[in-house]
């Protein structure tokens, strides 16, 4: 804005409802919801004319349809529509939607908009189409027949064009990109060749192409200019719609201030609190909308009340052994005890409630002369990897999941360390710790930790082999072992403390292990095991907690956690076998409130596991989201489902069992702690205060009562009780 053109200066706007037109104009302005054209061209149709006559479609055409997204009835549709008719079905009956990473997509598909016999040009299917920045064209035929050019669709508003082709022999998608030259380039990069077998991988690739496609159309010349004069057009509108209330005699000051808990006594901390509590307001706003679920960003599509995604739901209610590692296995969990091995622990039945949900024995898998300190369920892969035993008698061990269920469910078989000799991985004694590629597709990487060396296993069968191998494979066959090879070994300077596998763009040599010693992250390259300063800690003592791989636009980047620290890191591009590393603008760090003792990226948030509470920010740029205090806090499993060990209950009003935890509902402001919620003490023996909880009484001079100060004068994180008078206090 400029702010030469206010006559006295900016007036600040006291009224809490400006946030949400606040974020009704975020969402108009664009970037949030997107509509794509998607055109059908049969096999030798080369003109647009050809292209939008087509009634109906193939059956791939329509398999790639149901891959896109839903096909939603248009009448009394309340999402997202598109510029699509919802009442009078004057733009087709049905149209595909869809949400994905919090945006909402609407396609225009010729085949569902109206068409007409008489109107060669089909103007009503090209109204949309033509008037959409992205259009994808789904051409039918082989590779050797004519293909799409840009210049057979007559369009001044189309700059982008999405080339889609299946192949019927091996049931892949191809993929061609035609940018307008004013657009700016964008990732993601496609990958030659361009062809996709894996499905789900072709949809995320395209989904995320062409919303990355339309955001830098968005910045040429042309629409910046519009998007200019549609912002001011709309502040303009909203500056208009506010005035009024800047002249109601103060009502909008007055009732703002009711909300606070206990109004202060000196002017300059009233407008602090005031400035705070606008600020919690507005976070609770854009919380619920982000946590509704399927359109986080959205405030005109989506309601305020919905279940928060981290309220949690009880398990196991009695489980008596010390849980040392786990790991999601379908809708069970596979766990790892101090002193009982291995056990597999059901779901209860989903029709009961918490409370009369029948406990299910655990299953016992392994028994305790197996001390596994690490496990990975890799379901898609039929792989279970563990790490057993400790100092120079530990090893990798891998089994098929599938012999383990089948003898589970067929002999009850429990098996022991000598069962298992068959199972280890050659190479791996003394290994204190591996990690996994958490992005594996046909190959799996493995990297183990022995002392200051690296080892690189791969196991590349595919997983139809896999699958096919299941049903034949008796006795010795029964372990993977044979599948994994050895490839190389790396020495490190130290022994790494913290490991992440940190997949190249290309495969081809490019692949990096993240790793945390001494006072470093270093970034090593697999293929010639040359390290890289990734980050320096400037700290005489060090925590390393966690390096966590993120991908953004495409490209890698890493979230390294250490103390109370959480930097991330982007690493990008790779120049052949060498990544950039160097400061870039997305870089940025956060600090948590406690020191986590394990940290768990659940896009779009990062949760840090501390001895007493779970802190939840947002990933993208670290603001404090939400606090729940967790007495005797332990995680268990994140890969999956998310399974925390808990004493107690987080406030006495939870219908969770005991070693289950349920959240609040209320979101807390940036620099705010979660308060246990405490019954009222009159008439109560006993008040019920979480373990580790600080507390403080502050006494009046008369000593005839506590004296509660307000909110902004209290310590942070810490809780204050008012006990009424001649209250006495007893500490068990």
């Amino acid at each position: 804005m400029n702010v030469d053109r206010f006559e006295k200066g900016p007036r600040e706007i006291l009224n809490p409802e400006i946030q949400k037109d606040l974020l009704v104009l975020e969402e108009q302005e664009g970037s949030v919801n997107f509509k794509f054209g998607v055109l059908y061209a049969k096999d030798g149709q080369l003109t647009d004319d050809e292209m939008f006559s087509n009634e109906t479609g193939s059956e791939t055409f329509d398999k790639f349809l149901n891959l896109l997204g839903d096909t939603v009835c248009l009448q009394g549709w309340a999402g997202y529509r598109g510029g699509l008719d919802t009442k009078n079905d004057t733009t087709g009956m049905n149209s595909i939607y869809t949400v994905y990473q919090g945006h909402e997509l609407m396609f225009h598909v010729s085949t569902m908009l109206p068409y007409s016999k008489e109107n060669k040009q089909q103007v009503e299917r090209k109204r949309h189409i033509g008037n959409d920045i992205v259009t994808i064209v789904f051409q039918e035929g082989d590779d050797a027949s004519p293909s799409f050019k840009p210049s057979m669709i007559r369009s001044h508003f189309t700059h982008i064009f999405a080339l889609v082709r299946y192949n019927s022999q091996n049931d892949s998608y191809r993929l061609k990109i035609f940018s307008e030259e004013s657009v700016p380039l964008f990732g993601p990069p496609l990958p030659s060749p361009p062809v996709f077998t894996d499905h789900q991988e072709f949809r995320d690739f395209l989904l995320v192409k062409l919303i990355n496609g339309e955001k830098a159309t968005l910045e040429t010349p042309t629409f910046a200019q519009k998007r200019q004069r549609t912002l001011d057009m709309l502040i303009r509108s909203l500056y208009q719609d506010l005035m009024p209330d800047m002249h109601k005699n103060m009502l909008n000051r007055r009732s703002f201030s009711d909300v606070l808990p206990e109004s202060p006594k000196s002017a300059r901390k009233k407008e602090e609190a005031r400035q705070a509590e606008f600020v919690r307001v507005g976070q609770a706003l854009k919380l619920k909308t982000i946590v509704k679920g399927d359109a986080p960003t959205s405030l005109v599509t989506t309601g305020l009340c919905r279940k928060e995604p981290w309220e949690s739901q009880s398990f196991c209610s009695s489980f008596p052994y010390e849980i040392v590692c786990g790991d999601s296995w379908g809708q069970s969990l596979l766990v790892a005890t101090d002193s009982a091995g291995v056990m597999l622990l059901e779901a209860s039945d989903p029709l009961f409630s918490n409370a009369d949900s029948p406990t299910l024995p655990p299953v016992q898998v392994f028994d305790k002369t197996l001390t596994v300190k690490q496990l990975h369920v890799l379901e898609p892969q039929d792989l279970l990897i563990a790490r057993a035993d400790k100092g120079k008698d530990a090893r990798l061990y891998v089994y098929r999941l599938s012999t383990l269920k089948r003898g589970i469910e067929e002999r009850q078989l429990v098996r022991t360390k000598y069962d298992s000799r068959e199972n280890k991985l050659e190479k791996t004694k003394g290994c204190h710790l591996y990690s996994i590629n958490t992005h594996h597709g046909v190959e799996l990487r493995v990297v183990a930790a022995i002392r200051n060396k690296l080892l690189l296993i791969t196991r590349k069968q595919s997983r139809l082999d896999c699958l096919s191998s299941i049903a034949t494979v008796t006795g010795a066959t029964d372990s993977p072992v044979e599948e994994f090879q050895y490839i190389r070994e790396i020495c490190l300077c130290d022994s790494p403390v913290v490991m992440a596998l940190v997949d190249g763009p290309t495969g081809e040599n490019d692949h990096m292990i993240c790793v945390a010693y001494r006072h470093q992250f270093d970034l090593i390259n697999e293929s010639t095991g040359d390290a890289y300063r990734l980050h320096h800690v400037d700290s005489n003592r060090v925590n390393f907690v966690a390096a966590i791989d993120v991908y953004e636009d495409g490209e890698s980047g890493l979230l390294l956690c250490y103390n109370n620290i959480c930097v991330y890191k982007k690493v990008c591009p790779f120049n052949g076998a060498t990544p950039m590393i160097q400061p870039n603008s997305s870089d940025f760090h956060f600090s948590w409130n406690q020191m986590p003792n394990a940290i768990v990226c659940a896009f779009p948030y990062i949760l840090a596991f501390t001895t007493d509470s779970i802190e939840i920010r947002l990933v993208v740029n670290g603001n404090l989201v939400y606090t729940a205090v967790v007495p005797e806090l332990q995680l268990t499993a994140s890969r999956s489902d998310i399974y925390f060990i808990s004493s107690a209950p987080i406030n006495s009003a939870s219908n969770c069992s005991s070693r289950d935890t349920s959240s609040q509902s209320s979101p807390q402001t940036p620099t705010g702690y979660e308060m246990p919620v405490f019954p009222s003490p009159l008439g109560d023996d006993c008040i019920r205060i979480p373990y580790g909880t600080k507390l403080s009484l502050y006494m009046s001079k008369d000593s005839e009562d506590i004296n509660v100060p307000n909110s902004s004068s209290a310590p942070r994180s810490t809780t204050v009780v008012k006990l009424p008078q001649n209250t006495s206090i007893r500490f068990r």
